[in-house]
């Protein structure tokens, strides 16, 4: 586990005693110098850019009136930019299209994005954030107790097209009808509407639906209990130290706890208590 002393000896000293900068809005891009590399640039310019899902809490959660952002992604990014000694400054995105911001050179890093092999062709993924469990959000008339009851023609699956829900249920559920649609939304939309018969969840987010609408449907860890890693996504660089620099912040933050506490604070934004979870759900 990286230490206190470690992390600061990566930044030089004064970076631990940083303040936290106001949440910003990303102007015009500051043009790398030759040869720069994502950690000097963000050292240079005392900017650190992600980007940010509407509609994605507890991960990102935009307050319309004031334009502020909140939630667990949020929380670790004001963190990183404070030990980093950089402003934080957040563009509005969409999880696919972060991928494509990253390229571009539009942000630093995007946090929450799941390791898949197609995204890994692109983007470098640090370590683990946690691991966050594959659930269902059943209509109430319609009980699988495994994939494998799922896992049948008549089964009608919903799913965001291009999500880690859809890879996952294209490979685990290859003999279901999938319901493939443009957004969360309207995945949800079709099991209100009795077009699915469920929808497939990373936890995190199974959580925030049903507790909003708990008329919805429930949440259901069909066995065997299936779960990804949710990682930070990064631009691939010949010097790997803002990867290197990110692993090594993250472990620290595991260790003191830092991580969990920031999980559980983002769900409390939205009304989920630890009593609400699952026995079968651990982040």
């Amino acid at each position: 586990m990286a230490s206190r002393r470690d992390i600061a000896s990566l930044l030089g000293s004064g970076a631990l005693a940083a303040a936290l900068a106001p949440i910003g809005t990303a102007q015009a891009q500051t043009p790398p110098a030759p040869g720069e590399n994502a950690f000097q640039r963000i050292r240079r310019t005392k900017k650190l850019r992600i980007a940010a899902a509407v509609g994605t809490e507890p991960y990102y959660k935009k307050d319309i009136a004031t334009g502020q952002w909140s939630g667990f992604c949020i929380s670790m990014a004001q963190d990183l930019a404070k030990v980093m000694e950089a402003e934080l400054e957040v563009i509005e995105s969409t999880w696919g299209n972060s991928v494509l911001d990253l390229q571009a050179n539009k942000i630093d890093i995007m946090f929450g994005l799941s390791p898949a092999p197609s995204r890994a062709l692109t983007v470098e993924f640090t370590r683990p954030i946690m691991n966050n469990t594959f659930t269902i959000i059943a209509k109430p008339d319609f009980e699988p107790k495994t994939w494998a009851d799922l896992n049948k023609p008549e089964v009608r699956v919903a799913v965001d097209i291009g999500s880690s829900h859809d890879l996952f249920a294209r490979r685990v559920l290859p003999n279901a009808t999938l319901v493939a649609l443009k957004t969360p939304d309207e995945a949800l939309l079709s099991l209100q509407s009795n077009r699915a018969d469920c929808v497939i969840q990373v936890a995190m987010l199974s959580l925030v639906t049903v507790k909003k609408n708990p008329k919805l449907g429930r949440i259901t860890v069909p066995t065997p209990a299936r779960a990804q890693p949710t990682c930070a996504g990064v631009r691939p660089d010949p010097d790997p130290r803002f990867r290197t620099f990110v692993d090594n912040w993250l472990e620290y933050n595991r260790g003191i706890g830092s991580l969990r506490s920031w999980i559980t604070s983002s769900l409390e934004i939205v009304g989920i208590q630890p009593q609400d979870i699952p026995a079968e759900i651990v982040f």
